[in-house]
C-alpha cells in the first residue's frame, strides 16, 4: 500500500485562539486543503500574545463544522498530563463522531507542557520513550478489548472498558526527532511525523531509514506507514514580508540545548529574542516555482502527507495564496 499525496494545514495553537483557528480550518477545507493538525500545548513558546487552547475540544468543534478534513494532533503527549486511558476514551469518542477522519499523533513531550502543570521532575529521554511505548500498547488494547487488565511499568488499569469505540481504531502516528522513536514508529505506528528545516541529511540518512528498519523488524510494509512532515513555509508575494513573518517563531531556531529545561514561556521568549536568523528553519519565498522546488526534496524522499505551517499573523491570506499558487503546482507534479 502506498499513500497518495495529501496536503494539510497546521493550526498554530500557540499563536491564535480557538475560535479564530476554527474559522480558519473551515476556510482551509473550502480552499482544498485535505487535513488540519493542531499541537497539544498547555503553554506556548512565547508569553506575549500567546495562546494554548485545548486540542481535543477544538478537534470536536472542527469535526462538526467540516465534512472532509482529516483532523489530528501534531502532537499530543499521552503520558503525563493525560493518562493513556483518558486519551483512549477521548479519541475513541472523536473516532465515533467523525469516522475515518481522526488521527492521534503522539510524541514523548516537552518539559514546558508537563513540568509546570503537574509538578513532575522531567525524566530522561529513555524513560519518556518507554512511557510512550507503554501508553501506545495500553491505548490499543482499550480500543480493541473489554475489561482490560494492564500492569505496566508506569500505568495500571483494572478491568477498564471504553464503551464508545469506532468500528476501525483511530490511526496512531508517532513523532520522532531521533532514530529510537523513528524505529518505534516503524514497528508500531500507522504513520510517522517529523518537522522540516533540520537539514535534509537527517531525514534521508537517519529518520526514514530508522522507520524502515523498525518496519522490517516487525514484518510490516514500510510503504504502508504514512510519512507525514510539518513543512515550515513562509510564502508571500512580498519576500520582505515573508522573511519578517518568521520572527514570531524565532524559538524554533534555538539550539536544542537552549530549550531543554525551560518551563516558562517568558523565559523561552527572552531566549528567542536574540536569535539572529529565525528564517533558517523556514522555506522562505515569494516565487511559486522556487517555492515548489524548495518543497520538492521532501516529496522525493517519500513524504506523502505535507502539513504546511505558516508563521504569519494573516493566516487567511496565506491559505488563499497557497491554495491558488502552490497546492495546484504540487498536485500537478507529485499528485
Amino acid at each position: 500500500m502506498t499513500h497518495t499525496l495529501k496536503l494539510g494545514w497546521k493550526a498554530s495553537a500557540e499563536q491564535f485562539g480557538p475560535r479564530q483557528l476554527l474559522d480558519l480550518a473551515v476556510l482551509a477545507e473550502e480552499l482544498g486543503f485535505e487535513s488540519a493538525w493542531i499541537s497539544d500545548h498547555y503553554q506556548p513558546w512565547r508569553h506575549t500574545d500567546g495562546h494554548a487552547p485545548f486540542s481535543i475540544a477544538w478537534l470536536a468543534a472542527v469535526g462538526e463544522r467540516t465534512r472532509r478534513l482529516t483532523l489530528g494532533t501534531s502532537v499530543l503527549t499521552p503520558t503525563f498530563r493525560y493518562h493513556p486511558s483518558i486519551v483512549a476514551q477521548a479519541f475513541a469518542t472523536l473516532g465515533v463522531m467523525y469516522p475515518g477522519r481522526i488521527v492521534l499523533g503522539i510524541g514523548t513531550g516537552e518539559s514546558m507542557n508537563e513540568t509546570p502543570v503537574i509538578g513532575v521532575e522531567w525524566p530522561e529521554p529513555r524513560e519518556r520513550f518507554r512511557r510512550m511505548s507503554e501508553a501506545t500498547k495500553l491505548i490499543r488494547r482499550l480500543w480493541t478489548e473489554e475489561f482490560v487488565e494492564f500492569e505496566g511499568e508506569y500505568y495500571h488499569v483494572r478491568g477498564a472498558t471504553v464503551y464508545d469505540r469506532p468500528d476501525e481504531p483511530v490511526p496512531i502516528y508517532v513523532a520522532a526527532t531521533g532514530e529510537v522513536a523513528a524505529r518505534f514508529a516503524g514497528r508500531q505506528a500507522d504513520g510517522f511525523i517529523c518537522t522540516s528545516g533540520k537539514g535534509i541529511e537527517l531525514y534521508r540518512d537517519r529518520l526514514l531509514p530508522a522507520v524502515r528498519e523498525g518496519a522490517q523488524a516487525a514484518g510490516r510494509e514500510y510503504d504502508g506507514i504514512e510519512k507525514t512532515i510539518e513543512v515550515k513555509v513562509s510564502f508571500d508575494t512580498d519576500r520582505a514580508r515573508a522573511l519578517a513573518d518568521t520572527r514570531i517563531w524565532a524559538a524554533l531556531a534555538l539550539p536544542a540545548e537552549d530549550k531543554v529545561g525551560v518551563h516558562s514561556p517568558k523565559d523561552m521568549e527572552e531566549r528567542a529574542r536574540n536569535v539572529p536568523d529565525p528564517e533558517r528553519r523556514w522555506l522562505v519565498s515569494s516565487d511559486p516555482d522556487e517555492h515548489v522546488e524548495q518543497i520538492g526534496p521532501y516529496l522525493e524522499l517519500g513524504f506523502s502527507h505535507l502539513v504546511f505551517h505558516h508563521p504569519g499573523d494573516d493566516q487567511e491570506r496565506f491559505l488563499r495564496l497557497y491554495a491558488e499558487r502552490i497546492l495546484p503546482r504540487l498536485r500537478e507534479r507529485w499528485g
